[in-house]
């Protein structure tokens, strides 16, 4: 996968910002000319933060559509349709900053289900967990952010599909793993 460079990073922080700004106010933005980067398809999360609490994120985990509308589709969505969040209202657009995160293709973990911990590096690796009809996705910041060791960081995604702590050793749930390249409003990460 191609890299953004910090530019490139710096437009889709624009374009980020300028979806929200028009689905929360109604006002019309202006958008930045992109590079050919940005018709690649690419998954995409855009997070938002409020003081450092999490206010919204929302992406696409696969590449299905060019970064351009995968990104437009997460910015509106983040702010308008996290089901965890109220809809952003006018008067918090200044106290968010955005992150976006724009993944790798996911890859599924095969092999022995037990020994899924040695295949996850904390940091580098974003996780899918799927089965029985339900997913979880946790982004490889978040493993970070609490200091979680593997098996926490497998633990968690469980949880966030719906399922109880260590269910990702049955053979018959799906885990996928993908990384991801992260620009934030606060800095280049």
């Amino acid at each position: 996968m191609e890299l953004l460079d910090e530019d490139e990073g710096k437009t889709a922080l624009c374009i980020a910002r300028s979806v929200i700004n028009e689905v929360v106010s109604g006002k019309k933005s202006t958008f930045p000319e992109l590079t050919p980067v940005f018709n690649d398809k690419r998954g995409v999360f855009v997070t938002l933060n409020k003081y450092g609490d999490l206010r919204g994120c929302i992406g696409i985990p696969y590449p299905v559509m060019p970064l351009k509308d995968a990104l437009r589709e997460a910015a509106a969505s983040s702010a308008t349709a996290d089901p965890r969040f109220e809809r952003l209202k006018p008067d918090e657009l200044s106290e968010v900053t955005i992150d976006i995160t724009v993944l790798t293709p996911p890859e599924t973990v095969s092999g022995d289900p037990l020994k899924r911990p040695e295949k996850i590096e904390v940091g580098k690796h974003g996780l899918i967990i799927s089965g029985f009809g339900r997913s979880g996705l946790l982004l490889p910041q978040v493993a970070t952010e609490y200091e979680w060791d593997a098996e926490e960081f497998l633990d968690h995604t469980c949880r966030k599909a719906g399922f109880i702590p260590g269910f990702w050793k049955n053979p018959e749930i799906e885990l996928k793993r993908f990384e991801g390249q992260i620009f934030s409003e606060i800095g280049v990460i």
